[in-house]
Order: C-alpha cells, then structure tokens, then sequence
C-alpha cells in the first residue's frame, strides 16, 4: 500500500514543484526585501530626523517582536487553518502595513506600524518553508527549501537596490521605499488562489478527496496517469493512523525535545548575530565615515555574496548532509564576523562582509532545510514557528545592544560578540539528527 505522501516522494521534480517552488520564493523574497529596507530607512533617518542610536535601535528592534509573536501564533495557525491561507494573510499584513509606514509623521507611528509588519513577516517565513518541504521530492527535499530561503537574498539584493537608489534621492526618499513594500498586499492573491495546499495538512484534516486531487495534480505533471494511483480508501486509513499517532506528540515531547531545544539554540544565535550586524550595516558605515551613497554602496556589494552562499549550501546539503553544512556554514560565519570587526578599510570591509554574507546566509538555508524535517506532520508548522518566534527574541535583543557595544567598546567588540553567537550556534548544529533522505513521516 503506498500512502499520498510517499507517491510525493516518489516523484521527480516536475513543473508543479517550480510553480511552488517560485510562487513561495517571490513571497520569501518580498519579505526579505521588507525586512532590509529597514536597515536603510534608519540611516536615512538618522540624518533627517536626527534620530539617536538609541532610537534607532527601537525602530530597527520593533519589527522583530512582531515577528516573534507571528511566528509562533502564525505556526499554530498553519495547523490549524492550512498552510496556504496563513502564508497569503500574512503578505496581506505585513504589505499595508509597510506601505502605511511610508506615511508615517513621527518615530511613534513609524515603530506602531513597524511591529504590525513584524506580524506578518515573523509569520510567513516558517510557513513558506514547511509547505514547500511538504511537497519536495524526498531525495532533493533539502536542496529545494535552500534554493527557496535563497530567495531571501533576491529579496535583500532588491531592498539594496533600492536603498541606493531611492532612499538618498531626497528627504522623502525613505518615504518612496517603504511605499514599494505595498506589493506583497497584491501578491497575497496570487499565494492564496495559485498555490496548492499542503497534501499532509489535508490529511491531518480529514479532507481525504482534496488532498488525493492535489497529488494527482502532481502525478499528472510527472506524466504519471491516474489509473496508477492506490486505493483512496487504504490511502486514507494510512493517513489516519498516522494522524492518530502525531495526535499523541508535542514539541516538547520525550522523542523530540532534545532536538527542539538544540533548534532553538541554533536560532536563537543566527538570529542575534545575522540582524545585529545586518539591521546596523548601513548605519555603522555612515557612523565610520562614509556618507549615505557610498555605505549604501558598500551595503549592495557585500549582499550580492549571499547568493553564492544560498548556491553552494544548496549542493553541499545533499552531498554532505543538513548536519555539517549548517554546522561549517555557522562557524564560517563566526570567522567572518571576526574579521569584519577588524576590517579598517574599503577593501577589507567589502572582503570581510561579503565573506559573512556567503557564510551566514548559506546557513539560513540549511537552517530552514533541517527545521521541518525535524517534526511529524501535527506539529510541523508549530514546530519550526516556535523555534522562529525564539530566535526573533535574539533579533529584537541584538539590534538594542549594539549601542552599548559601541560605548563600552568599538566595532571590533560589536562583532567579537556576534562570532561568539554563531560559534554557539554551531556547536548546536551538530547535536542535531541528520534527516538527509529521510521521508518527513518517519522523523
């Protein structure tokens, strides 16, 4: 007998994978692009509003306790309601309300309606990666959710080109970026009526019909005819036991919190260092020295690394497994951040933060790759929300300390103590299962 799933498995990567695989990409990428439009609208500010580093932090801190919230409420949901429909509201959210801030009169409308992004951003991204997990051909699974948090780069690329471009163009400048954060509101629509539930959620559901018809959707884009399918009724039976059995099982339960907490811990750390330094690059730069063209300048190099950080975590997590890549990546990124604390020139700024651009993005990837394997179908969104919404408490924390990093030190302090964080993280990393060709069930 061959449940729904395991025919997912079987299949080969068809022209229903890339359709979900770029729909939910587009999504990741405008949620990336949100996210480092911040870091350019607070040095923009800085100059025009005359901001403090203090205030600064706030606005660049609020958005990640939204994101803590709506990432471990928006899991919960994605159990409950489906991946799909959490995945299209929280573009929704996240859309107005950035477009909202562009109209913002003060630093209190600007951080009111920055937490509601957060919402929407904090939400989005652990359900994008479990829905494409759920789809992705069991021997590629973890290749094909790097290659969607790759995304993430396109989308902070864009947030680059845009900060260069735009936001110096005039005081209003930030004003015009942030409006451009309206396209996700328009993109909702696209995620919620041309991409597929989750077959796994159908199942845990009850909805036996949808869920067959959405596989030999699948099937037919292989080639595959319906006559081969198994019995729905045996299929069914199987997907209730296996329900029956998640049913029984938490996050925290016996077999599984030992991977949760070292999941949190991983999170926790990528989280701290990658917004700390990141959410203040461009500020950090202008605090240097440099005015805004040129440290905006500097901002757009070093992010086009990410992306052959995303191309080689993406061929090295079949090849080496989930494991190791996350875990060389991490301590890569602590080397790299070491030495960008040490960079005192044009030169070696570029060189130190492309080099933890590669290094820490090509961790995301495996990061998102490991989560969703890590939990039965029942607790899979909930599973890798709450390890988000544990790690946003890092990105809220790091964004706020580096002002007081700076007083009680300089850069170089500022970056020692985020190379700490990822060497924590990765130590986590290898206390992790390997999950490379394992089917998403028998986690």
């Amino acid at each position: 007998m061959t449940t729904r799933t395991e025919r997912l498995d079987r299949l080969p990567f068809t022209r229903r994978h890339r359709k979900l695989l770029l729909g939910s990409g587009l999504g990741w990428a405008l949620d990336a692009m949100d996210v480092g439009l911040i870091s350019f609208v607070m040095a923009a500010l800085a100059v025009h509003w005359s901001l403090t580093p203090t205030e600064l932090s706030w606005i660049g801190s609020i958005g990640f306790v939204g994101m803590a919230l709506g990432a471990a409420f928006g899991g919960l949901l994605a159990d409950r309601v489906g991946r799909r429909q959490v995945f299209a509201a929280t573009l929704l959210v996240y859309g107005i309300a950035t477009g909202a801030a562009a109209l913002s009169t003060g630093i209190a409308m600007l951080i009111v309606l920055r937490f509601i992004v957060g919402l929407g951003l904090g939400a989005e991204l652990p359900v994008a990666s479990t829905l494409v997990s759920e789809f992705a051909p069991r021997k590629i699974r973890g290749r094909v959710v790097v290659i969607l948090e790759g995304f993430w780069a396109v989308g902070w690329i864009m947030a680059a080109v845009i900060g260069y471009f735009v936001v110096p163009t005039s005081d209003a400048g930030w004003r015009w970026a942030l409006a451009i954060g309206l396209v996700p509101a328009a993109y909702a629509l696209v995620i919620r009526y041309g991409l597929p539930e989750s077959v796994r959620y159908l199942e845990s559901r009850g909805r036996h019909a949808e869920a067959e018809d959405v596989v030999r959707q699948f099937e037919a884009s292989a080639g595959i005819g319906n006559d081969a399918a198994p019995d729905s009724a045996a299929t069914d039976t199987a997907a209730l036991s296996t329900v029956e059995d998640e049913t029984r099982e938490s996050i925290w339960s016996p077999r599984l919190r030992r991977r949760t907490g070292a999941l949190w811990i991983v999170w926790f750390g990528i989280n701290f260092s990658y917004y700390g330094a990141f959410i203040w690059l461009p500020s950090l730069l202008v605090a240097q020295g440099f005015d805004l063209v040129k440290s905006f300048g500097y901002t757009l190099i070093i992010t086009l690394a990410q992306l052959p950080g995303y191309a080689v975590a993406a061929w090295l997590i079949e090849v080496w497994g989930r494991r190791i890549t996350l875990a060389v990546f991490l301590a890569g990124s602590a080397g790299a951040a070491g030495l960008f604390g040490l960079a005192d020139s044009p030169a070696t700024i570029i060189a130190a933060g492309m080099a933890l651009s590669f290094f820490n993005l090509g961790a995301w990837g495996a990061l998102y790759a490991i989560g969703p394997e890590l939990y039965p179908t029942r607790v899979r969104g909930a599973g890798t929300g709450a390890a988000a919404a544990f790690g946003r408490i890092a990105s809220i924390i790091a964004p706020l300390l580096v002002p007081f990093l700076l007083d009680a030190g300089d850069t170089v302090t500022v970056f020692a103590v985020f190379a700490a964080a990822f060497v924590v993280a990765a130590a986590a990393a290898f206390t992790l299962p390997e999950r490379k060709g394992v089917a998403l069930e028998n986690t």
